[in-house]
């Protein structure tokens, strides 16, 4: 049997969204939910985010659609109320209170729309100490232990992991899951609800497992001491004769076995399974990796069971044979990026449009959404 995919395809094809335009986690998670089909339009704001970004090269933006309305105007909440009518999802990430004080918060869209699922996108949360106040990935993921735990070394700084942890992990990832809940619930129920998703949340459930061997006493809440955190010489990045950096993650016995035997590593048995002599270890298997370049290292692990990678940087990894064969990264008007993912076997989901550039599909959007009143918010020209 055959499926044939339209240009819009995707599991969520047919779930309108509506975004509020933000920065950061909000628009990736509605990326997310576009990736997979979604028809996503994003209401911007009348001169831009102010972030300094060429909204041409705003890659979270892709696969979306762009309207303008300026929710400070006297008709601009009657618009986006329009919109939400229409509406499976609204996705937000202001500050606790704007949204209410804009006129667009859970309350009014509700009553416009009941079965509507209300995405709340903040690093706090909506109640709370800090609930009121400004932050950041770092700040989030800080108070939640994350941070804490990431690094080599015992004595130094935590290292910070981007915004990667925070923000996409914590925050977008655990937005889509809940909108996604949520939208089956209102499906099945008729009944729409508010997804609180919380930057600190979603990190401090990130950390489940690593609170499970602490509480067993198979991890010390101390960085880079630890079977996963650097603190075990056959799990840890070395560095290669030109520079470079291999990644090892060797931890099974038979792993470990095919590792120290590529490695050429003597006495490795006997290394491994004495903690006291893992500084030994640690040396003789750094020493071993600085006596060639990462291309040769690379070439004696590949295609074995070592678990052994080379360190790429962002510009390296698309080339890299395996990401290429799966076609992970792809390109868009001469700029790589990550495809869509995960994958599905009858709905894939495809890059069909590059960034959204702001109020470019209004008239579209009025028409397909039958929201006439969008074409009253075109600034003058």
């Amino acid at each position: 049997m055959s499926t044939t995919h339209t240009a819009r395809n995707g599991p969520l094809t047919g779930v309108r969204v509506v975004e509020l335009a933000g920065i950061g986690p909000g628009p990736f998670a509605a990326m997310l939910l576009a990736d997979l089909g979604a028809d996503v339009v994003r209401v911007d704001r009348p001169g831009g985010a102010g972030i300094g970004i060429d909204p041409a090269r705003d890659l979270t933006n892709r696969n979306k659609r762009s309207v303008l309305v300026d929710l400070k105007a006297e008709d601009g909440p009657a618009t986006v109320l329009d919109l939400v009518e229409r509406a499976d999802v609204l996705v937000e990430g202001y500050r606790p209170g704007v949204a209410e004080r804009l006129g667009v918060g859970p309350e009014a869209c509700l009553a416009r729309n009941p079965r509507l699922v209300y995405g709340r996108m903040t690093g706090w949360g909506q109640d709370g100490p800090l609930a009121p106040t400004a932050g950041h990935d770092i700040g989030y993921i800080a108070i939640t232990g994350a941070l804490g735990m990431i690094g080599p070394d015992p004595d130094g700084p935590p290292t910070i992991p981007a915004n990667l942890v925070g923000d996409y992990a914590g925050g977008s990832l655990y937005l889509v899951i809940g909108v996604l809940a949520a939208l089956q619930h209102a499906r099945t129920h008729g009944e729409g609800q508010v997804v609180d998703a919380a930057i600190v949340d979603g990190t401090a459930h990130l950390t489940t497992m690593i609170h499970a061997m602490l509480a067993t006493g198979g991890w010390q809440d101390r960085r880079g001491v630890n079977l996963l955190d650097g603190g075990c010489p056959f799990y840890g990045v070395y560095e290669t004769s030109d520079g470079g950096h291999m990644a090892v993650g060797a931890l099974e016995e038979r792993f470990y076995e095919e590792f120290a035997r590529l490695l050429d590593l003597a006495d490795a048995g006997a290394l491994r399974h004495d903690l006291a002599r893992w500084p030994e270890l640690r040396k003789a298997v750094a020493d071993r990796f600085r006596s060639r370049t990462r291309e040769e290292w690379t070439a004696v692990f590949d295609g074995s069971d070592a678990c052994v990678a080379p360190v790429l940087s962002m510009r390296e990894a698309p080339g890299h044979p395996h990401l290429a064969a799966r076609a992970t990264f792809t390109e868009r008007d001469g700029i790589a990026q990550p495809a869509p993912a995960p994958r599905f076997s009858v709905t894939p989901g495809t890059l069909r449009t590059g960034p959204a550039l702001p109020g470019a599909d209004t008239a579209e959007v009025a028409r397909d959404w039958a929201v006439p009143a969008l074409n009253t918010q075109e600034p003058e020209a």
